[in-house]
């Protein structure tokens, strides 16, 4: 008893030190202001009035994205390592969370949408009814609006904004996850088509449970080989440790593995077509825009800051799944009768071209693979609001013989669309063209030529299915199962012309993004 006493005054009489961890919050405080809006915006479902909680959600949506792309352009020039050296914030960082919460300000516009569909917006009335239920049906004839999609888009902007500045891979776990949740459920409300919207969002889940295991289960590989989660210790550890290279090796490949997946490169693309298909046109609008610069950004991170010390090993694994993944998005593409399938491959193909970047491993890679994000971004976003208006009776037409004519019946819209696909399939002076010159000149000048000759077939390949949309709008002559184009409101206007504007620009006068991706530098260590 004397000894148990003895024990507890010795422990009572020992003194504990915190040391609280050095984090530089304005640094991160656009993430912080999102995911603060984010709860707010959970609070506005559970207090605010049925009818208030729409104009408030809005409100509170667009303002904080402007407030945290304000705080994003204040810190341009910043490059330090804060929170115990999880989060980096520099030039490629910065300018990815610049471009993602530019892109999800117009993906607001478009989910904000109540003009196109007679029934109210893209969303179910409540996500809980039954498809085709008499629930269903009473709360669509009371007009009810899915006001919670709101909360779901903060926070799956949060993991965005968090994951190309994540510098550890704890952290981008957790943005990785962040992000995801949030999409799965979106995928699932759909207010038309709905048991096809509630099998995407299904397969999404699934799918992306199983490149989250591949992910953990690939930085616990790296943690054990190098005791640390941070990209820098596991640099460092290579450098000490060069030649015991196994362990690492399959943990970089399973890691490599679950980013892949969400920039749906071949072979982990299975999700992509069924999601963009069934997933609300908004939605499908923002992930496809968004998730590639997220996702790109911490691989490009992961890649040149953590494994650079084995770029002899990840560099021909990445050659074979380029090639891959753009030979395979371009062929079956050309198959596809529904818009947002083909949509779904072109974005396929579009990550292939931008691997060819990411495997240059120079600053001018890592420049031209900003370049292309930003380029695709405006392009995607621009070109699934026009699928949004393009509606008949049962809802959106995305069945291509239903776009046939209608450069005749909609000549302005058929216009906008024409000059998407233009780009996305690099002509001239469209900004698809300039990404796809700046990452074909740096896998030359870093001697993979070879790969810029697979990209060029690719995207003759490509141009096919592109133009091919092009021709059945201009050459065939409206029918009566010909959709119709519905006027919108502003909302979507406004994204229609943002997206637009950047394609046209970016073609013609590249050089102001050209210098800023430039000057964005490299990542910092």
């Amino acid at each position: 008893m004397s000894a148990l006493v003895h024990a507890l005054t010795v422990v009572s009489e020992t003194k504990t030190t915190f040391t609280a961890p050095d984090i530089n919050y304005y640094a991160i405080a656009p993430i912080l202001i999102i995911f603060g809006a984010a709860v707010v915006s959970v609070l506005v479902e559970a207090f605010v009035p049925r009818g208030g909680r729409r104009p408030t959600q809005l409100v509170l949506v667009i303002g904080s994205v402007l407030a945290a792309l304000a705080v994003v352009i204040d810190l341009r020039g910043t490059r330090l390592i804060t929170g115990e050296g999880a989060i980096a914030i520099d030039g490629p960082s910065l300018l990815m969370q610049g471009t993602l919460l530019v892109i999800a300000l117009l993906a607001a516009l478009l989910m904000a949408e109540r003009s196109i569909d007679p029934l109210g917006d893209a969303f179910a009335p409540r996500a809980s009814a039954l498809p085709g239920s008499d629930d269903e049906q009473e709360f669509t004839r009371r007009g009810y609006l899915q006001t919670e999609i709101w909360p779901f888009f903060l926070f799956a902007l949060t993991g965005m904004l968090v994951f190309p500045a994540a510098n550890d891979l704890l952290i981008m776990f957790v943005a990785l996850e962040v992000m995801s949740l949030p999409l799965y459920l979106l995928a699932g409300m759909a207010r038309r088509r709905r048991l096809l919207s509630q099998e995407a969002a299904l397969k999404y889940f699934l799918l992306g449970a199983f490149s989250s295991a591949f992910f953990l289960y690939g930085a616990a590989m790296l943690y054990g080989y190098s005791g640390s989660v941070s990209l820098v210790a596991i640099a460092d550890t290579l450098s000490a440790k060069p030649s015991e290279g196994s362990l690492v090796a399959i943990g970089m490949a399973l890691v490599i593995v679950g980013l892949l997946f969400k920039v749906a490169a071949v072979p982990f693309h299975q999700w992509t077509p069924d999601v963009y298909q069934g997933a609300p046109t908004p939605v499908t609008g923002f992930m496809a825009a968004t998730v590639k610069i997220a996702a790109f950004g911490a691989l490009l991170r992961l890649l040149y800051v953590g494994l650079g010390g084995m770029r002899w090993d990840w560099v021909p694994m990445l050659w074979i799944i380029a090639i891959l993944t753009m030979l395979v998005g371009s062929i079956i593409a050309i198959t596809q009768t529904d818009i947002k399938r083909m949509l779904a491959y072109s974005s396929i193909a579009q990550a292939g071209f931008i691997l060819i970047g990411v495997v240059s491993v120079s600053r001018q890679g890592l420049a031209s693979s900003m370049f292309y994000l930003i380029a695709y971004a405006f392009t995607t976003i621009g070109a699934f609001a026009v699928v949004s208006m393009v509606r008949d009776a049962s809802g959106e037409a995305t069945h291509l013989s239903k776009w046939a004519g209608l450069g005749k019946k909609s000549p302005l819209v058929a216009a906008v669309f024409s000059l998407f696909m233009l780009a996305l399939a690099g002509i001239p002076l469209t900004s698809g063209f300039i990404g796809k010159f700046g990452v074909f000149s740096a896998a030359i000048e870093s001697g993979a030529t070879w790969l810029v000759i697979v990209g060029v077939v690719a995207s003759v390949i490509a141009a096919f299915f592109y133009v091919r949309v092009i021709v059945l709008m201009y050459f065939s002559d409206p029918t009566p199962d010909t959709a119709s184009v519905v006027v919108p409101s502003a909302f979507t206007t406004i994204a229609l012309a943002a997206g637009a504007t950047v394609t046209i620009v970016l073609g013609v006068v590249p050089q102001p993004v050209l210098e800023l991706v430039n000057q964005a530098d490299v990542f910092i260590r």
